[in-house]
């Protein structure tokens, strides 16, 4: 067992405050955005041994089975299978997908094969890994994520075509198109449309997010969708101009309280956009963008990407099958394996566990312990905590 002292990564959506109030510490005045719990090379944690500091990567690389386990080991190699961040969002995030683990093998492959370097802007894959993610929100936690049914979108639209036509203002016609897509039946094909519509739009989507955007500056709708459209005039205020105020339109959103999750696979679009939350997935940094950003965007490789299925909001209730502690879990699947503070090869499962009372783990685990915490079992070995220890 080890202490673990992590990277803070630095983007300029992170909170100043979120992260530091939550460690107890006073916060360093810049954007705090991800603390990034794990082995991946990018921004590895760094183990405090009697002997010194060594990056958890490499001394996971000098014995892989014996900090990992045998069943680690065998099933997922000489690597930490999953990374854990604590995300703290003080502006929306750019509107993301990850690839499968067989498009992230493959286009890993290409790009090395075309010589892109692996720091390159408009490199997709940073390595050949998927990251299929889950977040636990540790405060209120706003966040888009999946398609909405198709019907529920035109519903959108054309409340906003009335509105236009109400005020006496021009109807942007890029509304128009897209509600005219939206009116066949709700299956992905309309929907992938619709937003292939908006992502390759050009100029005359930029207009009509601007015409969105002043729109609802003035004048909100009322109904079932108004949180969708403040969201939307949000994100036109600070992405002018931008296709991805108009898609968000198209998505989920959910309101998260602490202790409530979501689980995300490969292929679902999302944006965090305001919270502070617990997130485990596979370890990887592979992301596709698709709107809200300066950065790089893929088109085809997106659309390849994307699960254009609507579906409903993919809350993940927590279950408690032993006293003393919570699990939050998907589904099993051996190849999305990645764990949030417990690890068990049957079936293979990726969860988190809040923890009450003594509970044994086998590894490999990650400990994310609380201000209040000052005793920890794992197995046999028992810790006792003079002070607060975050992370182990």
């Amino acid at each position: 067992m080890y202490k673990l002292n992590n990277p803070i990564r630095d983007y300029a959506w992170g909170s100043t405050t979120l992260i530091a109030d939550y460690l107890g510490r006073t916060p360093s005045g810049a954007p705090e955005a991800e603390m990034w719990i794990g082995a991946h090379p990018g921004a590895p944690s760094v183990a405090v041994l009697d002997t010194g500091r060594e990056r958890l990567n490499e001394l996971i690389g000098a014995d892989p089975e014996g900090l990992l386990g045998p069943d680690s080991h065998a099933a997922f190699g000489s690597t930490l299978p999953f990374l854990m961040k604590v995300l703290a969002a003080d502006s929306p995030l750019s509107l993301q997908v990850h690839p499968t683990r067989e498009q992230a093998v493959s286009g890993f492959a290409a790009e090395d094969a075309l010589g892109v370097p692996k720091d390159a802007q408009a490199r997709n894959y940073k390595d050949p890994n998927h990251k299929p993610e889950m977040i636990l929100a540790l405060t209120d936690f706003e966040a888009l994520c999946g398609f909405r049914p198709a019907t529920e979108t035109k519903a959108i639209f054309d409340a906003l075509v009335t509105s236009f036509r109400e005020t006496g203002a021009g109807i942007p016609e890029v509304l128009q198109q897209a509600s005219s897509t939206l009116a066949g039946a709700d299956d992905p094909t309309v929907i992938r449309q619709t937003f292939a519509g908006l992502i390759r739009g050009g100029d005359e989507v930029s207009r009509a997010v601007d015409a969105v955007a002043a729109l609802l500056g003035s004048t909100i709708p009322e109904g079932p969708h108004t949180a969708a459209l403040k969201t939307a005039l949000e994100l036109g205020e600070a992405y002018p101009g931008d296709p991805g105020v108009l898609i968000s339109l198209m998505l989920n959103r959910v309101s998260l309280r602490p202790n409530e999750a979501v689980y995300l696979p490969a292929g679902n679009i999302h944006a965090y956009l305001h919270g502070l939350g617990i997130e485990v997935m596979a370890s990887s940094d592979n992301v596709l963008r698709g709107g809200l950003t300066a950065k790089h965007i893929d088109v085809e490789e997106l659309l390849r990407t994307v699960d254009f299925t609507p579906l409903p909001v993919p809350r993940l209730a927590a279950t408690s099958p032993a006293g003393g502690h919570l699990i939050w879990q998907p589904l099993p699947s051996r190849s999305s394996n990645c764990s949030g503070s417990s690890w068990n090869p049957e079936p293979r499962t990726w969860s988190f566990r809040l923890v009450f009372q003594c509970l044994s783990w086998r590894p490999p685990a990650v400990a994310w312990l609380t201000p209040d915490c000052r005793h920890w079992n794992w197995g046999k070995a028992t810790l006792l905590l003079p002070e607060p220890m975050k992370t182990l």
